[in-house]
């Protein structure tokens, strides 16, 4: 083995070790809260294992086996998910066991990519837990969630796109391409945004070349899904993502997108503000004795990411979790690390040459210790939350309901740990409630009469939801039977959940079963009389 090669190999152990360390202690707490079973921080998680579960076993891509939903928002993700439940059998554990592969294969490539830039152990180990700490990538292998497969593709994007010269780099570029966007929708901003920056130094043939291999895929998945649901992207896409028309609604659009997503979003200053300040250094300095060809190629990275960030803030959703735009900071450490390389090889000297970039990396510094603490809240309460409100929910309707029909608004493990026909009231799971739900529309009459008149012709028997989700516009034929309460919200919407009987002739049945149940000691439960 030669030296460089032991290097690499010493500096990805000791990252692998450090990273993997503090994934197995929040596992072990999260064990320690959940009757020794693993919980997912969020529910989402059992909505990939709940659509995986239905299609490997019925044939049926939807939320549950009953019908087609186009409920996932990540179609790769869920489709693995469904081919490994069709080789190890239905277990609610292979989303992490997923994640700890390509978690492992994430620090692989961040360590092969810094040790191009650094030829010492210290400072690689340095720069790649930098990196996995900065966008909480902990946090993210945890939640069971695809953003670890997603951050994989990138990273090793960014990796073939840093050796573009090589062959096998080019492919691998192109082929990380391919499957991206069917891992996370928002990677056709990243698409487009690379074949702009492709463009701008006449690099004609690998901008098409994007935009090709990354929309093609999508192209496909969107034609099927509107043969079986009538919209080209997912149901959770419709509902959350941001609507453009050029309609008399343009103003409020444009202000919608331009100051509440991007300039007035307290978010975008906690997670892309500063790296995209530290990238607007280094591309001025650049113009200011460079051509601008050269200056686009030897700031390629720096202008790309920026320019994602402020397109994933305008468009997309910055989460509390971080998850959305983990991807992004990924990158801006492996764009800005070797750029700030004079840091590490001489700290002191480098604090007095650069005191506007030490200060600005002193204050991503403070970012990442700010989404550390946070991400600690989460991944030590998260797991308790869902334990004691989603699966205790899906407990008792395994038990008394599990092929009943129910309306919920937290869908996720009521749909994996059981067999209920659903009506999801955000309309994920229910293309039905789409058009009271998309852009984010607020709850009103229209919503209620639809909801009152549907669940009764279709007789549906119960419903687990958040009152304040309603907002005031309950159906006033639906009986409350009770209200379950957790104690330290931390990852779900609302520490009470209620239980409404809709076929009001059970409605003491249901209350009895209410009592009956063996409900974990932590959730307090009134009883309605």
């Amino acid at each position: 083995m030669s030296p460089s090669s032991e290097l690499s190999l010493k500096s990805f152990m000791i990252s692998f070790i450090i990273f993997f360390a503090v994934c197995f202690g929040y596992y072990f707490n999260v064990l320690q809260k959940t009757d020794a079973h693993y919980v997912y921080l969020i529910d989402d998680a059992y909505i990939h294992l709940a659509i995986a579960k239905n299609f490997a076993l019925y044939d049926v891509w939807g939320i549950t086996r009953y019908e087609f939903s186009s409920t996932s928002s990540s179609p790769l993700f869920t489709y693995l998910l469904s081919v490994l439940i069709k080789i190890f059998g239905n277990n609610d554990q292979l989303p992490l066991y997923f994640n700890i592969v390509f978690g492992a294969g994430i620090v692989y490539f961040l360590n092969k990519y810094f040790s191009e830039t650094f030829k010492n152990v210290k400072n690689t180990v340095i720069a790649v837990s930098f990196t996995l700490f900065f966008a909480v990538l902990h946090l993210q292998l945890l939640s069971g969630m695809e953003h670890i497969f997603h951050i994989f593709l990138f990273v090793v994007n960014i990796f073939c796109l840093s050796n573009f010269k090589n062959k096998s780099a080019v492919l691998g570029f192109y082929f990380s391409l391919l499957l991206m966007g069917l891992v996370r929708f928002e990677s056709m901003f990243y698409f487009v945004i690379l074949a702009f920056v492709f463009l701008l130094i006449k690099k004609w043939k690998d901008a098409v070349a994007v935009l090709l291999i990354g929309f093609i895929p999508i192209a496909i998945f969107c034609y099927f899904n509107y043969q079986h649901d009538g919209y080209l992207f997912p149901n959770s896409v419709v509902v959350k993502g941001t609507k453009f028309t050029f309609d008399s609604n343009l103003p409020h659009q444009l202000k919608t997108i331009i100051l509440d997503n991007f300039l007035f979003n307290i978010s975008f200053y906690k997670v892309g503000f500063f790296p995209i300040l530290l990238c607007l250094i280094f591309v001025v300095r650049d113009f200011k004795k460079k051509s601008f060809n050269e200056m686009i190629k030897d700031n390629f990275l720096l202008i790309v990411l920026s320019l994602l960030m402020i397109c994933h803030s305008m468009f997309a959703e910055l989460k509390a979790a971080f998850r959305y735009e983990a991807y992004i900071l990924t990158g801006f450490s492996m764009a800005l690390i070797p750029k700030v390389k004079g840091l590490f090889e001489g700290f002191q000297h480098y604090i007095k040459k650069e005191k506007l970039i030490s200060a600005l990396i002193i204050m991503n510094v403070f970012l990442l210790i700010y989404k550390f603490s946070f991400a600690h809240k989460v991944l030590d309460n998260g797991g308790k939350n869902i334990y004691e409100q989603q699966i205790q929910s899906a407990k008792f309707l395994h038990t008394y309901y599990n092929t009943s029909k129910v309306v919920a608004n937290d869908i996720g493990a009521i749909t994996y740990f059981t067999d209920i026909h659903l009506l999801d009231i955000v309309g994920l799971g229910s293309k039905e409630m789409i058009p009271f739900t998309e852009n984010k529309k607020p709850i009103d009459i229209h919503f209620e009469n639809f909801l009152t008149q549907y669940t009764i012709h279709n007789k549906y028997d119960v419903a687990i939801i958040y009152d304040e989700w309603f907002h005031g516009h309950v159906p006033k034929t639906w009986k409350k039977a009770a209200v379950l309460k957790i104690n330290n919200l931390t990852t779900v919407s609302k520490d009470k959940v209620s239980v409404y009987s809709i076929d009001t002739d059970n409605f003491q049945q249901l209350k009895q079963n209410i009592k009956d149940f063996n409900w974990n000691k932590n959730v307090q439960v009134t009883i309605i009389e």
